[in-house]
């Protein structure tokens, strides 16, 4: 029996203002609901433009349950289309990235697409002569998704037909992505090579809860992150530190570290940790890096792009972002408790390429299959994901520096150890799984 479809008051009660209920990570039922309404609702990174440079480039997914692609135009346009003929419906796309040339070709029936989606031919097209087909949206060729944003290289898509606006629902919290863009000395982002891609045994929201979460590092990276520490200890302080060492150390910092460091909360579940300071504050420094930064925009305007070192944004839901390590992770839900993560590395145009092999380096050792720092946090996402179906208490405390004032407006600045980022994004979770995605999906 169904709990939770067509039931907007019951989807409600699982969120209280400082707890929620363990079905929100647990029920298939509300995983679906999921689906149709907050991804859906929401606005949701689908890729960056730097992936399909050249005319004919594409890079194909899933949202939302539902097959896309970007793919660049011969007019050099990049548009988003539904992954599926007009005839029959089959995938024209099956792999994940690739150049279709000047044109699309069905694998069924063969009808061929421009670039731009229109129909370019149909094999006996006299068959359809003297029928409505004109008239009907076959005749149009690949449906486009019509709400799509291009924000400096970050492509965003909204599938329903009605909701907020791009900017109304991102905010100022969109001056990370500016920020990361800006470090590059051209203004310009580049993905630097492929996608680190692995599965996560547990709900999506698990990962993204983490990544603001600063109460967890010196206790889930102990063994890891600590050792790294550890074995450095010793070291005199002129002895430079080597790459790994600055990355790794940080993560075991102390509470007051973490709590000093800061989190802005936006509205509709966008946060980002260090607001004052973070784990990336105190790289070694690159000269050729920093010349060239200031010969691109004055001393002045360098310093302060270069002083922001912000630790995770979250877009929520989907996209979470590294920029003072140019990285970022896409998180692509396929079931209650199966999660694809995939982590990205941007290339800053106009740089030296050490801040590239700085962000690699990171990728690998947090963000990879084979990680370090990454697969203690996997370790405790499936521990709650096993954990939350024991019997007796079903919610899962939120509590951590709550204040009434927060029911009014979410959005500021709050110490860095406050569960606050969690809270806000259980607000958006409710409002966008009760409004109604089926108003229409956007055509």
């Amino acid at each position: 029996m169904s709990r939770y479809r067509s039931n907007p008051e019951a989807i409600r009660a699982l969120v209280r203002a400082d707890e929620v209920h363990r079905d929100v990570y647990t029920d298939p039922e509300l995983f679906e609901i999921e689906q149709e309404h907050l991804w859906r609702n929401a606005w949701i990174y689908l890729g960056h433009d730097s992936q399909v440079p050249k005319s004919g480039d594409f890079y194909s997914t899933q949202i939302a349950g539902r097959p896309l692609f970007m793919l660049r135009g011969t007019d050099g346009v990049v548009r988003v289309l539904y992954n599926r003929c007009a005839h029959k419906g089959a995938k024209l796309i099956n792999a994940v990235a690739g150049n279709v040339g000047p044109m699309l070709r069905c694998p069924y029936h063969g009808w061929t697409y421009r670039t731009d989606g229109t129909v370019r031919t149909i094999p006996l097209r006299s068959g359809y002569d003297g029928t409505n087909f004109a008239q009907c949206r076959a005749a149009g060729g690949i449906e486009p998704v019509v709400n799509v944003e291009n924000y400096r290289g970050f492509i965003f898509i909204r599938l329903a037909s009605s909701g907020l606006g791009f900017k109304e629902y991102f905010g100022d919290s969109l001056s990370s992505i500016d920020n990361m863009v800006d470090r590059s000395p051209e203004g310009k982002l580049e993905v630097a090579g492929g996608v680190l891609r692995y599965l996560h045994d547990c709900n999506w929201k698990m990962f993204i809860e983490n990544l603001n979460d600063t109460m967890h590092p010196m206790v889930a990276h102990e063994s890891s992150a600590g050792t790294a520490k550890r074995l450095w200890r010793d070291q005199p302080p002129e002895v430079p530190k080597p790459m790994v060492v600055e990355q790794f150390a940080p993560f075991v910092s102390g509470y007051d570290f973490f709590d000093q460091m800061g989190v802005r909360i936006y509205e509709n579940g966008h946060s980002y940790t260090g607001v004052n300071f973070s784990i990336h504050s105190k790289y070694s420094a690159v000269p050729a890096y920093e010349q060239a930064m200031t010969r691109a925009y004055g001393e002045q305007r360098a310093q302060e792009i270069l002083r922001e070192a912000r630790h995770n944004t979250v877009y929520y839901p989907s996209l979470t972002i590294k920029g003072a390590i140019q990285a970022i992770r896409v998180a692509r839900p396929i079931a209650v408790d199966k999660t694809i993560i995939e982590s990205w590395t941007f290339r800053l145009a106009g740089a030296p390429e050490e801040i590239l092999q700085r962000t690699l380096m990171y990728s690998r050792l947090i963000n990879a299959p084979m990680s370090v720092v990454g697969h203690d946090d996997l370790l405790c996402y499936r521990a709650i994901q096993e954990g939350l179906a024991a019997d007796g208490n079903e919610w899962v405390s939120l509590h951590r520096d709550y204040s009434a004032a927060e029911r009014a407006s979410i959005a500021g600045t709050y110490n860095g150890t406050s569960e606050v980022s969690v809270r806000g994004q259980f607000r958006a979770w409710a409002r966008f799984m009760t409004e109604d995605a089926h108003a229409g999906v956007a055509q």
